[in-house]
Parts: structure tokens; C-alpha cells; sequence
């Protein structure tokens, strides 16, 4: 057994070259990195860590070249050895050692994508603190903990976005400085370098802090997301890094009116010499909507939905209350829901253009049980909230003036606060079926199924969803056309449709 010390993948490289002209097996090697204490062999022959004979010229694919060089950085047992043995395969020609499903090359893949993504991160969490040197020049000074060797990947990349301005990047085991026009690669810092990297402070960064805690949106916190993105080993190097914890669990004990401290008011700022109307952002003024709180919904949601379409357009659609997708959208009906209507009303030969899209309710409220995951579900409503959304209602209905409303659904059907004449009030099974129209005052409503109810089912229940839908578009779609004509005529397009 021979022993071989490596200190990089250029001297790996070339061992490897020299032991395989002299045809030396995998098995026969025991691979150490340089600075790694040497395990006592009974069988072990003199340590390597230069190549014993003129390095032989071996024809591997590029892309191979690129995955050993990848895989090199990656601080994982028998890095080396893994590297040898495939490249020993390779030589002899067996070229599966470079694919994803061989044991070896899967291997190998796996650990360079390690490498590249700890590469990414570092590029997006270094942080840098400004010092003055010595000499009184302005250093940008940086403190970083990698798991893998990913320094000299990532120096082109400060290199470009540092510019001119002279910068440190110090880890455990290497530091590179830049004074804008040189690069140059330091191993072994000083501890004292370290310490100082450490412990650097900024005058901005209570600012900073400030700024996070104002713009952090309770409602929408995804813990598991964030540590995916940005792992939880980073946050003690960043200045905003031990808020995340507190104002996410704040945030998960679902009291998101707290996460936002008092003391961010308090924050002295600078005044600054301009003109009160060059002073004010350019914001669209708030409607009343916006301001509404008249229930407890608009705490948990984004912004509030208001109706879109045509001022005043025949037909409107009304459903329930938005969804997430809504939610962060700020639009009604544009989530799965509205891939939904959007295809049934194609069919129906309808286009959003000519209609106009609401909620009974303007406010977006996820389930408790959802409040730490994407595509939060809609909570149930109670009577008070439709009651306190009801004038909203009443607005758009007095504004928009439709001939038919098609409601989706029993909840939307609800919150019109309408009852039909007894003769022709739909049942509790009518209004389940949901392919009921009847005439009220000024307008016909038409009752549909609900899009959440028809996107939670499947096969024939499904089916026969999607059917009463269509069946309720076009029913809306020729009472909206004939609206002009007389009763008659409209009676004659309900019978005909039942």
C-alpha cells in the first residue's frame, strides 16, 4: 500500500498522472490531504507527494476535466481516492464513470454540484465591513465560513463587482486581497485576521436592521424556503441574522402585529434640503378599499382585491374571496382557479374583456394550519365578515349595473344577501347541483359551481362540475345578450337551457 499526500487538485493531477503510466491499481492507494495526520499502516510503503516518474500525457473528455476539478473542492471523505478510481476507469475505457448513473461518476456529479452551490452562496452572503489600514488607505473587509474549498471559484466574481476598490475575503483556511488591480491568494491567514473579520461592526447597520424589520411581511414567512435559500449556519455573519428566528416564530405564534417593534418609529433621521413636493414617493393615492377594516381579514393579506373589468359591462362573475395566488397578485381570478374559468370561458365563447370579475369578500385569509407553507389554502368566512364586506358589494353592484350576476358558488351565493321569490328559490340540492338561474328585481343570477370545489375534485365528480359550470356561463352569457329584449324573450333562454 502506498500512501499519497495531496495539498490541491493540480498536484493530484499530476501524482495521478505518474501513478497510473506506472500502472499502480486504486486499491493500492490510501489518499490523505497534506495537512491531515497520518494514520499508522502496517503495509504502508514510503509516503508520495510528488509524482515519481515524468508525468505521461492522458486523453481525458473535457467535461470530465471539469467534473474532477469540480469535485476536487468538495471537503468529503476519500475525495482523492473517488477521483482516482474514476479516473483510472476512464483511462481504461470505460467512459461510464463520468455519468450521472454509475456509483463513481453519480458520485462525482453530486459532490459538484455541492461545490457550485456553495460557491453561489458565498457570492450572496459575504458581507464586507470598510477599515482603514496602516497605511490610511479604505479596505473592504469580509469574514466568510465555506464547508468546501470554493475561495479561488468565487475571486473572479469580486474581482469584476468589487471594481477598483481594494477588498479581503478571509476564511478559515485561506484569505484573498484585491487592491483593485491585483489578486492574490493568501494561505493560512494570521488568527488575528480572522478575529478582526469577525468582529468588525458597520455605523449602517442598525439601519439596516431597521429597514428588515419594517419590510419583513409576517403573512408571508416560509421558515423552510428561507433555510433551503439561506441556511441557518450564515446568519451569525449577517447583521440581520438573529432577527430572522425571533420574528418568524413571532410570526408563526400568529401575532404578526408584534414582529414590527416600536422602536423602529424611534429611529432619528437626517434631514435633507428639498422641496415638499419633490419629498413625496410617487404612489398611487390609497382607495378606500385599501383602508378598509371593517373585519380582522386584511391583517394577514397582502393588499385588498377590488373588481376589474368594464365600467359598465352586462355580466358579472362573482366569487367567494381570493385566493394566495390572488393574494400576491393583487387581480382576481388568476391563480389555478383562474386557469379554470379562463378555459371554461373560452368554450363558452367569453372573454375577461367583456366581464367583470369580483369577491364577495376583498381580503385574502389563509388557514392557521397553513401559515408556514406556499399556496396557503382560503379560511372559511363567517357571517360578520360578509356583513362588513357587504357595502363593498352593494357599491359594484350600484356602479357596475350588470344584467347577470353568475355567482360560483354557495358562500357567493350567500353573501348577496338576496332571496330569490319562493317559486322559483333554489333548494339546498339545487343550489349543490349549481345550475340554477332566476330572476331578481333588475337582474337574472345565475348559480354556478365553485372553481375551489371544482379544482379539489376528481374523475366524474369532476366532470360533472365542470359541465354545470359551462352550463351556467353560457346561460349567463345568452341572458347578458338578451337583455335588451323583453321578459319573455329571457324566460325563453332559461327554459331552454333547463
Amino acid at each position: 500500500m502506498r500512501t499519497v499526500h495531496v495539498g490541491g487538485y493540480a498536484q493530484w493531477r499530476d501524482i495521478s498522472r505518474s501513478l497510473l503510466h506506472e500502472g499502480v491499481e486504486p486499491e493500492r492507494l490510501v489518499w490523505l490531504d497534506a495537512n491531515a495526520p497520518e494514520a499508522g499502516d502496517l503495509f504502508a510503503d514510503t509516503p508520495v507527494s510528488a509524482p515519481l516518474a515524468a508525468p505521461s500525457r492522458i486523453s481525458i473528455p473535457k467535461r470530465f476535466s471539469d467534473l474532477l476539478d469540480g469535485a476536487a473542492h468538495c471537503r468529503q471523505p476519500n475525495r482523492w481516492a473517488l477521483m482516482y478510481r474514476a479516473l483510472w476507469r476512464m483511462a481504461r475505457g470505460d467512459r461510464s464513470a463520468m455519468l450521472v448513473a454509475d456509483i463513481d461518476g453519480g458520485e462525482l456529479h453530486r459532490r459538484a454540484h455541492l461545490v457550485r452551490r456553495e460557491a453561489h452562496h458565498m457570492e450572496a452572503f459575504v458581507r464586507f465591513r470598510s477599515v482603514v489600514t496602516p497605511a490610511g488607505h479604505s479596505l473592504l473587509l469580509a469574514w466568510h465560513e465555506p464547508v468546501h474549498d470554493v475561495l479561488a471559484l468565487v475571486v473572479d466574481h469580486f474581482m469584476a463587482r468589487m471594481g477598483r476598490q481594494a477588498w479581503m475575503i478571509v476564511t478559515p483556511d485561506a484569505a484573498a486581497c484585491s487592491d483593485g488591480e491585483r489578486l492574490t491568494l493568501i494561505d493560512d491567514p494570521a488568527p488575528a485576521l480572522g478575529m478582526l473579520a469577525r468582529s468588525l461592526g458597520d455605523p449602517t447597520d442598525e439601519l439596516w436592521r431597521a429597514y428588515y424589520r419594517n419590510t419583513f411581511n409576517p403573512a408571508r414567512v416560509n421558515l423552510q424556503l428561507t433555510r433551503r435559500h439561506m441556511p441557518a449556519r450564515f446568519w451569525r455573519d449577517l447583521t440581520e441574522g438573529d432577527l430572522i428566528p425571533t420574528m418568524s416564530n413571532q410570526a408563526r405564534l400568529a401575532r404578526p402585529n408584534r414582529s414590527q417593534t416600536e422602536d423602529v418609529a424611534r429611529q432619528p433621521g437626517r434631514q435633507v434640503a428639498v422641496s415638499p413636493m419633490r419629498a413625496q414617493p410617487l404612489r398611487p393615492p390609497a382607495s378606500p378599499l385599501d383602508a378598509c377594516r371593517r373585519c380582522a381579514r386584511w391583517r394577514d393579506a397582502t393588499c385588498a382585491i377590488a373588481g376589474e373589468g368594464p365600467e359598465f359591462a352586462r355580466m358579472m362573475v362573482m366569487g367567494a374571496q381570493p385566493g394566495d395566488r390572488e393574494d400576491l397578485a393583487g387581480r382576481p381570478f388568476v391563480g389555478a382557479e383562474g386557469t379554470l374559468l379562463d378555459q371554461a370561458l373560452e368554450a363558452a365563447g367569453l372573454s375577461r374583456a367583456q366581464l367583470y370579475l369580483t369577491y364577495a369578500l376583498k381580503h385574502f385569509k389563509g388557514r392557521a394550519e397553513d401559515s408556514d407553507t406556499a399556496g396557503r389554502r382560503p379560511a372559511a368566512a363567517d357571517a360578520s365578515e360578509y356583513r362588513a364586506c357587504s357595502t363593498w358589494l352593494a357599491e359594484e353592484l350600484a356602479q357596475i349595473r350588470p344584467n347577470v350576476v353568475l355567482v360560483l358558488g354557495m358562500e357567493a351565493l350567500s353573501a348577496l344577501e338576496m332571496t330569490p321569490p319562493a317559486s322559483t328559490a333554489p333548494s339546498q340540492q339545487d343550489i349543490a347541483a349549481l345550475s340554477n338561474a332566476w330572476r331578481h328585481g333588475e337582474r337574472w343570477i345565475v348559480s354556478a359551481p365553485a372553481l375551489e370545489a371544482i379544482g379539489e375534485s376528481s374523475g366524474e365528480q369532476r366532470s360533472r362540475l365542470l359541465a354545470q359550470l359551462q352550463v351556467g356561463l353560457e346561460t349567463a352569457h345568452r341572458l347578458s345578450e338578451a337583455a335588451d329584449g323583453s321578459a319573455e324573450s329571457q324566460t325563453r333562454v332559461v327554459v331552454a337551457d333547463l
